[in-house]
Protein backbone atom coordinates (compact mmCIF):
# COMPACT_ATOMS: atom_id res chain seq x y z
CA UNK A 1 0.00 0.00 0.00
CA UNK A 2 1.56 3.45 -0.88
CA UNK A 3 1.75 5.45 2.40
CA UNK A 4 -0.80 8.48 2.27
CA UNK A 5 2.16 10.88 2.39
CA UNK A 6 3.07 9.72 -0.50
CA UNK A 7 0.05 9.74 -2.72
CA UNK A 8 -1.41 12.53 -4.69
CA UNK A 9 -3.94 14.49 -3.06
CA UNK A 10 -7.16 14.17 -5.28
CA UNK A 11 -9.60 11.99 -3.75
CA UNK A 12 -9.42 9.56 -6.04
CA UNK A 13 -5.95 8.56 -5.02
CA UNK A 14 -6.50 8.56 -1.32
CA UNK A 15 -6.26 5.18 0.28
CA UNK A 16 -9.20 4.29 2.32
CA UNK A 17 -9.24 1.40 5.14
CA UNK A 18 -12.13 0.35 6.63
CA UNK A 19 -11.64 -1.09 10.51
CA UNK A 20 -14.20 -2.93 12.27
CA UNK A 21 -15.37 -2.54 15.58
CA UNK A 22 -14.19 1.33 15.08
CA UNK A 23 -16.48 3.18 17.37
CA UNK A 24 -14.99 3.01 20.80
CA UNK A 25 -11.45 2.28 22.69
CA UNK A 26 -8.65 0.63 20.60
CA UNK A 27 -11.12 0.43 17.25
CA UNK A 28 -11.54 4.45 17.37
CA UNK A 29 -7.56 5.18 18.11
CA UNK A 30 -6.52 2.99 15.47
CA UNK A 31 -9.03 5.11 13.04
CA UNK A 32 -8.37 8.26 14.39
CA UNK A 33 -3.89 7.53 13.93
CA UNK A 34 -4.68 6.03 9.86
CA UNK A 35 -6.74 9.12 9.36
CA UNK A 36 -3.77 11.35 10.72
CA UNK A 37 -1.51 9.16 8.42
CA UNK A 38 -3.95 10.99 5.52
CA UNK A 39 -6.15 8.13 4.89
CA UNK A 40 -9.77 7.72 4.87
CA UNK A 41 -11.39 5.43 6.74
CA UNK A 42 -14.78 3.36 7.03
CA UNK A 43 -16.09 3.21 10.69
CA UNK A 44 -17.66 -0.21 11.36
CA UNK A 45 -19.93 -0.78 14.36
CA UNK A 46 -22.17 -2.91 15.48
CA UNK A 47 -24.46 -1.41 18.68
CA UNK A 48 -22.54 1.71 18.88
CA UNK A 49 -23.56 3.89 16.02
CA UNK A 50 -23.77 7.35 18.09
CA UNK A 51 -20.06 6.53 18.92
CA UNK A 52 -19.46 5.82 15.36
CA UNK A 53 -21.25 8.58 14.02
CA UNK A 54 -19.53 11.34 16.34
CA UNK A 55 -16.01 9.71 15.09
CA UNK A 56 -17.10 10.18 12.15
CA UNK A 57 -18.21 13.90 12.17
CA UNK A 58 -15.09 14.87 14.11
CA UNK A 59 -12.74 13.12 10.83
CA UNK A 60 -15.04 14.86 8.42
CA UNK A 61 -14.72 18.25 10.35
CA UNK A 62 -10.55 17.79 10.11
CA UNK A 63 -11.00 16.83 6.51
CA UNK A 64 -14.34 16.80 4.61
CA UNK A 65 -15.51 13.68 3.10
CA UNK A 66 -12.81 11.47 4.58
CA UNK A 67 -14.93 8.80 7.12
CA UNK A 68 -18.30 7.62 7.15
CA UNK A 69 -19.69 4.75 8.98
CA UNK A 70 -21.09 1.18 8.20
CA UNK A 71 -23.01 -0.46 10.50
CA UNK A 72 -23.46 -4.67 10.60
CA UNK A 73 -23.08 -7.54 13.09
CA UNK A 74 -19.76 -9.71 12.14
CA UNK A 75 -21.15 -12.55 14.48
CA UNK A 76 -24.23 -12.98 12.35
CA UNK A 77 -23.62 -15.58 9.08
CA UNK A 78 -23.76 -13.29 5.95
CA UNK A 79 -23.01 -9.77 7.98
CA UNK A 80 -19.94 -9.65 6.24
CA UNK A 81 -20.68 -9.74 2.77
CA UNK A 82 -23.13 -6.88 3.57
CA UNK A 83 -20.63 -5.11 5.05
CA UNK A 84 -18.31 -5.58 2.21
CA UNK A 85 -20.99 -4.00 -0.29
CA UNK A 86 -21.62 -1.48 1.84
CA UNK A 87 -18.32 0.10 1.32
CA UNK A 88 -17.99 -1.17 -2.06
CA UNK A 89 -21.09 0.64 -3.18
CA UNK A 90 -19.59 4.00 -1.99
CA UNK A 91 -17.36 4.04 -5.59
CA UNK A 92 -14.12 4.27 -4.05
CA UNK A 93 -11.13 1.76 -3.61
CA UNK A 94 -10.35 -0.58 -0.79
CA UNK A 95 -6.75 -0.14 0.36
CA UNK A 96 -7.09 -1.35 3.92
CA UNK A 97 -9.24 -3.91 6.42
CA UNK A 98 -7.93 -3.55 9.74
CA UNK A 99 -10.14 -6.71 11.27
CA UNK A 100 -10.37 -5.15 15.19
CA UNK A 101 -14.27 -6.04 15.99
CA UNK A 102 -14.36 -8.82 18.84
CA UNK A 103 -16.55 -9.93 21.82
CA UNK A 104 -14.64 -10.72 24.98
CA UNK A 105 -16.26 -12.39 27.65
CA UNK A 106 -15.01 -15.51 29.86
CA UNK A 107 -16.98 -19.16 29.47
CA UNK A 108 -15.93 -21.45 31.88
CA UNK A 109 -15.87 -25.07 30.85
CA UNK A 110 -19.43 -26.20 31.57
CA UNK A 111 -21.28 -23.27 30.52
CA UNK A 112 -20.22 -23.17 26.80
CA UNK A 113 -23.43 -22.82 24.53
CA UNK A 114 -24.67 -22.28 20.97
CA UNK A 115 -25.15 -18.53 21.83
CA UNK A 116 -21.47 -18.09 23.07
CA UNK A 117 -19.95 -20.14 20.36
CA UNK A 118 -21.50 -18.29 17.87
CA UNK A 119 -21.34 -14.92 19.33
CA UNK A 120 -17.16 -15.41 20.50
CA UNK A 121 -16.56 -17.58 16.97
CA UNK A 122 -18.32 -14.99 15.13
CA UNK A 123 -17.39 -11.75 16.20
CA UNK A 124 -13.28 -13.32 16.34
CA UNK A 125 -12.85 -15.67 13.53
CA UNK A 126 -15.97 -16.05 11.02
CA UNK A 127 -16.30 -12.31 10.71
CA UNK A 128 -12.77 -11.36 9.71
CA UNK A 129 -12.22 -14.42 7.26
CA UNK A 130 -15.86 -13.75 5.56
CA UNK A 131 -15.27 -10.01 5.41
CA UNK A 132 -11.38 -10.24 4.44
CA UNK A 133 -12.99 -12.82 1.29
CA UNK A 134 -15.54 -10.37 0.39
CA UNK A 135 -12.92 -7.72 0.02
CA UNK A 136 -10.42 -9.77 -1.61
CA UNK A 137 -10.68 -8.51 -4.97
CA UNK A 138 -10.57 -4.74 -4.01
CA UNK A 139 -7.40 -5.05 -2.04
CA UNK A 140 -6.12 -6.88 -4.53
CA UNK A 141 -6.71 -4.31 -7.25
CA UNK A 142 -5.04 -1.56 -4.52
CA UNK A 143 -1.87 -3.94 -3.55
CA UNK A 144 -4.09 -3.60 -0.28
CA UNK A 145 -3.11 -4.94 3.29
CA UNK A 146 -5.03 -6.41 5.98
CA UNK A 147 -4.21 -6.14 9.45
CA UNK A 148 -6.36 -8.90 11.92
CA UNK A 149 -6.15 -7.68 15.68
CA UNK A 150 -5.02 -11.26 17.06
CA UNK A 151 -4.13 -11.33 20.94
CA UNK A 152 -1.55 -13.11 23.10
CA UNK A 153 -3.97 -15.34 24.73
CA UNK A 154 -4.19 -17.06 20.78
CA UNK A 155 -1.26 -18.84 22.49
CA UNK A 156 -1.48 -18.05 26.20
CA UNK A 157 -4.42 -19.55 26.87
CA UNK A 158 -6.32 -17.73 29.27
CA UNK A 159 -8.11 -19.07 32.50
CA UNK A 160 -11.96 -19.19 32.35
CA UNK A 161 -12.17 -17.95 28.58
CA UNK A 162 -11.64 -21.57 26.46
CA UNK A 163 -13.58 -20.40 23.60
CA UNK A 164 -12.55 -16.92 23.47
CA UNK A 165 -8.97 -18.03 23.13
CA UNK A 166 -9.51 -20.55 20.30
CA UNK A 167 -11.20 -18.35 18.58
CA UNK A 168 -8.21 -15.80 18.29
CA UNK A 169 -5.56 -18.94 17.99
CA UNK A 170 -8.17 -19.61 14.51
CA UNK A 171 -7.65 -15.71 13.70
CA UNK A 172 -3.53 -16.09 14.53
CA UNK A 173 -3.53 -19.23 11.96
CA UNK A 174 -6.39 -17.42 9.74
CA UNK A 175 -3.61 -14.64 9.12
CA UNK A 176 -0.89 -16.64 7.84
CA UNK A 177 -3.48 -18.75 5.70
CA UNK A 178 -4.75 -15.53 4.00
CA UNK A 179 -0.83 -14.32 3.74
CA UNK A 180 -0.39 -17.25 1.46
CA UNK A 181 -4.07 -17.12 -0.38
CA UNK A 182 -3.58 -13.25 -0.90
CA UNK A 183 0.11 -12.88 -2.30
CA UNK A 184 1.65 -11.54 -3.72
CA UNK A 185 -0.97 -9.02 -4.36
CA UNK A 186 -2.05 -8.36 -0.96
CA UNK A 187 0.00 -8.54 2.38
CA UNK A 188 -2.19 -9.95 5.82
CA UNK A 189 -0.20 -9.19 9.24
CA UNK A 190 -1.76 -9.22 12.79
CA UNK A 191 -1.20 -7.43 15.95
CA UNK A 192 -1.25 -9.38 18.77
CA UNK A 193 -2.11 -7.13 21.94
CA UNK A 194 -1.95 -7.97 25.82
CA UNK A 195 -2.70 -6.20 28.47
CA UNK A 196 -4.20 -3.02 26.49
CA UNK A 197 -6.85 -0.03 28.20
CA UNK A 198 -9.08 -2.59 31.07
CA UNK A 199 -12.45 -3.83 29.46
CA UNK A 200 -15.07 -1.13 30.54
CA UNK A 201 -17.60 -4.33 31.97
CA UNK A 202 -14.86 -4.97 34.83
CA UNK A 203 -14.46 -8.53 34.17
CA UNK A 204 -11.03 -8.85 36.40
CA UNK A 205 -10.99 -7.83 39.80
CA UNK A 206 -7.69 -5.72 40.86
CA UNK A 207 -5.74 -8.26 42.46
CA UNK A 208 -6.55 -10.26 38.76
CA UNK A 209 -5.25 -7.05 36.97
CA UNK A 210 -2.54 -6.58 39.19
CA UNK A 211 -1.25 -9.87 38.39
CA UNK A 212 -1.45 -9.28 35.04
CA UNK A 213 0.90 -6.29 34.82
CA UNK A 214 3.45 -8.42 37.61
CA UNK A 215 3.64 -10.95 34.63
CA UNK A 216 4.71 -7.87 31.81
CA UNK A 217 8.56 -6.79 31.42
CA UNK A 218 7.26 -3.57 31.47
CA UNK A 219 5.47 -3.70 34.87
CA UNK A 220 2.19 -1.57 33.04
CA UNK A 221 -0.66 -1.31 30.68
CA UNK A 222 -0.21 -0.60 27.27
CA UNK A 223 -2.67 1.90 25.53
CA UNK A 224 -4.93 1.83 22.67
CA UNK A 225 -2.55 4.78 20.74
CA UNK A 226 0.87 1.54 21.33
CA UNK A 227 -1.61 -0.77 19.22
CA UNK A 228 -2.64 1.85 16.53
CA UNK A 229 1.12 2.69 15.63
CA UNK A 230 1.94 -0.73 15.24
CA UNK A 231 -1.35 -1.16 13.01
CA UNK A 232 -0.19 1.97 11.09
CA UNK A 233 3.41 0.27 11.00
CA UNK A 234 1.86 -2.84 9.62
CA UNK A 235 -0.34 -0.73 6.87
CA UNK A 236 2.20 1.97 5.81
CA UNK A 237 5.64 1.33 6.38
CA UNK A 238 6.40 -2.38 5.95
CA UNK A 239 5.90 -3.55 2.34
CA UNK A 240 8.22 -6.57 2.94
CA UNK A 241 6.63 -7.88 5.90
CA UNK A 242 3.69 -10.12 5.45
CA UNK A 243 2.30 -13.41 7.67
CA UNK A 244 3.66 -12.44 10.90
CA UNK A 245 2.08 -11.72 14.05
CA UNK A 246 3.66 -8.83 15.89
CA UNK A 247 3.27 -9.02 20.29
CA UNK A 248 2.42 -5.62 21.70
CA UNK A 249 2.19 -6.82 25.27
CA UNK A 250 4.57 -5.30 27.48
CA UNK A 251 6.64 -8.38 27.07
CA UNK A 252 4.43 -10.07 28.77
CA UNK A 253 4.51 -13.51 26.02
CA UNK A 254 8.06 -13.27 26.23
CA UNK A 255 8.20 -13.80 30.86
CA UNK A 256 7.40 -17.61 31.67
Amino acid sequence: MTPPQHAPHHAAETPLILVTGAARRVGAEIARQLHAAGANVALHYRHSADAAETLAAALNAARPDSAFTVGGDLARFGAAEDIAAQVLARGTRVDGLVNNASSFFPTPLGSIDRAAWDELMGSNLMGPLFLSQALAPALRATSGAIVNIVDIHAERPLQRYPLYCAAKAGLAALTRALAIELAPQVRVNGVSPGPIDWPEDEQFSPAERQQIIDHTLLKRVGSAADIARTVRFLLFDAPYITGQIIAVDGGRSAHL
